[in-house]
């Protein structure tokens, strides 16, 4: 792993950048407006699939690794590991109801934004904990070893949404993402 602390914030990066669009999609709620349930739906699906799958284990592995060298931080490191498995089940929740939604079900429009803004919350408070508290005490800490067990925690993949090869699922999440880098193209 090149840069092991650089590819952690790189992937929290793209993560904000679907929550920001997340979130977009949340306040239109506010407004009265109909969110975009496709796009909603990718981005929890990409969440799903790359960061509950790939993401967040191989995040596991740093914090047990920490947590043997940092006793002073360990608690801070377990309520992390817990929020991932939150945050994986607020997903499948969100999931379920967008999916509902999208087949044509009838699903209490406070319950989706319930869901949604759940969500949101954990996602955006864990990933700042982690950039303020945990990335930086990582690269002090964590050896060569450490990484080794880290990138081994899963197997390699593919990002399908911001890898080298992106799946042609997301094709629409990515035109979004751009046109949200670059307004007005």
């Amino acid at each position: 792993m090149a840069d092991p602390i650089a590819a952690w914030h790189a992937e929290h990066v793209y993560f904000k950048q679907l929550l920001a669009l997340l979130h977009k999609q949340v306040d239109a709620f506010h407004t009265g407006e109909r969110p975009n349930y496709e796009l909603m739906f990718d981005i929890i699906s990409y969440l799903k699939d790359y960061s509950d799958q790939f993401h967040h284990p191989r995040e596991d592995v740093a914090f047990n690794r920490m947590a043997k060298r940092c006793p002073d931080i360990e608690l801070v490191l377990a309520r992390l590991a817990q929020e991932h498995r939150v945050i994986a089940h607020a997903g499948e929740i969100l999931l379920k109801l967008l999916d509902e939604i999208l087949g044509g079900a009838i699903v209490q429009r406070a319950e989706a934004e319930v869901a949604a803004a759940t969500y949101l919350v954990y996602y955006r408070n864990h990933i700042a904990k982690e950039e303020e508290e945990i990335l930086s005490r990582a690269a002090q800490v964590l050896t060569s070893e450490d990484w080794d067990a880290v990138r081994n925690a899963v197997p390699a993949a593919n990002d399908p949404l911001f890898g080298e090869r992106p799946e042609a699922r997301y094709q629409e999440l990515r035109r979004q993402i751009a046109r949200e880098a670059h307004p007005g193209n």
